[in-house]
């Protein structure tokens, strides 16, 4: 999991589609790349809420997805999925709800002796997880999972500007930068507060790409049922 949480990251920091479409903001005219790309990381570290939707591939062919809503007070909700194996996310009232399926689970405790016992317990269960299980409630963190934005600037200096676009219906402004054979691209909204709207890498051994959308929407994930919630920490201790 922790690999998982450290990939969504990478998938934000350095995730080129181009549409057509769009212009530039009058607030983003007569700024350099890098100015645009500065202000647009503080945009969106700044925005109360966001939708996270992005893939990375590994090196090793595996493939992530990340599907979530997060806020600033780490109400969270969405989805998960690495080789095949699926779990939904919600995180309330400082708790964090796991449900997985069982291939999930499998992967997830298999250097558990006791997994066989504990899988058809919880596979398919809202699963409550243990409170100090900082990998996973790092999902849920919206400033830590944006943090990786600003790690190394240097990642995003340098950039040129290379026309408009737009992403999802909204116009954006279109940077890009190549490196060593990879070409980062960031999409900066132009209407509006300039958030980052979608950021991609292509070329090399494992393309990534990351949309932002739903800024500043209320985050409310549901209460999993009572009934069909399980106790990861006493299920430990049967």
């Amino acid at each position: 999991m922790g690999r998982l949480a450290v990939l969504a990251v990478t998938g934000v920091c350095t995730a080129g589609l181009a549409a057509c479409g769009g212009g530039d903001d009058e607030a983003l005219k007569g700024k350099s790349a890098d100015e645009v790309a500065a202000q647009a990381v503080k945009a969106t570290r700044q925005a109360e809420s966001m939708h996270l939707k992005g893939s990375a591939q590994q090196k090793s062919g595996d493939s992530l997805t990340l599907d979530i809503a997060v806020d600033s007070e780490k109400n969270c909700e969405g989805t998960i999925s690495q080789q095949g194996a699926t779990a939904q996310v919600r995180h309330k009232s400082a708790t964090l709800y796991l449900k997985g399926d069982e291939k999930y689970w499998r992967s997830s405790l298999k250097q558990q002796g006791d997994a066989d016992k504990i899988v058809p317990k919880v596979a398919g269960k809202w699963v409550k997880m243990p409170a100090g299980d900082d990998q996973l409630t790092g999902l849920c963190d919206k400033q830590g999972l944006l943090a990786a934005l600003d790690e190394d600037k240097s990642e995003r200096k340098g950039m040129s500007k290379d026309g408009s676009a737009s992403v999802d219906g909204t116009s954006a402004v279109k940077l890009t930068k190549k490196s060593d054979g990879k070409t980062l691209t960031m999409y900066v909204a132009s209407e509006g507060k300039p958030y980052i709207l979608k950021v991609t890498t292509t070329g090399g051994s494992a393309p990534e790409s990351t949309t932002f959308s739903d800024y500043n929407k209320p985050v409310k994930p549901e209460q999993p049922p009572t009934g069909d919630t399980v106790d990861l920490k006493q299920l430990a201790t049967q």
